[in-house]
């Protein structure tokens, strides 16, 4: 019986032979801590990037410019940004699979057009790459332990929906 997300994503990995990779901006490190909480994550999971800044996810994703500049682009919390982090880092460990996190924990940093709490994720896949925008509320812990469960319930979804 699985009971956790962690534990599934690690059953299915282990079934088809593929790797995860995370790259996450906002969660600091939480998404790839949680998969390797599970006893045997070794076998399915290959690295995590934690790219906290701009530079970072440039030189470590291949993020554009472009995307990430704030003045004429869509800026690192965005759609954009989640889905090349995704892309990016399955490119850069060869996984079959890249998950990605970036958005605003607070409790500054937030604007009008983006709150505390905007959190883009990302996963891409062989088949493709899906994104999710969420608001979420509460303290900065709170903000990041709720993008790290949507994220991992996102990979999941999205794997189940690739059957």
């Amino acid at each position: 019986m699985v009971g956790s997300v962690e534990e599934w994503l690690g059953v299915y990995l282990g079934e088809k032979g593929w790797r995860i990779a995370t790259a996450e901006s906002c969660t600091g490190g939480l998404i790839a801590s949680r998969i390797t909480d599970v006893s045997g994550s070794s076998a399915y999971f290959e690295q995590g990037f934690i790219t906290y800044s701009n530079e970072a996810k440039m030189a470590l994703l291949g993020v554009s410019k472009d995307i990430v500049a704030t003045e004429g682009g869509p800026g690192a919390v965005s759609e954009a940004c989640a889905r090349a982090m995704a892309e990016g880092v399955r490119a850069a460990t060869g996984s079959e699979i890249g998950l990605s996190v970036t958005g605003i924990a607070g409790p500054a940093g937030g604007s009008a057009e983006k709150p505390v709490g905007t959190v883009y994720m990302a996963v891409a896949t062989p088949s493709g790459a899906i994104c999710r925008h969420h608001l979420f509320e509460g303290s900065r812990l709170e903000v990041k332990a709720q993008a790290a469960q949507a994220a991992l319930d996102m990979a999941r979804d999205a794997l189940e929906a690739s059957d």
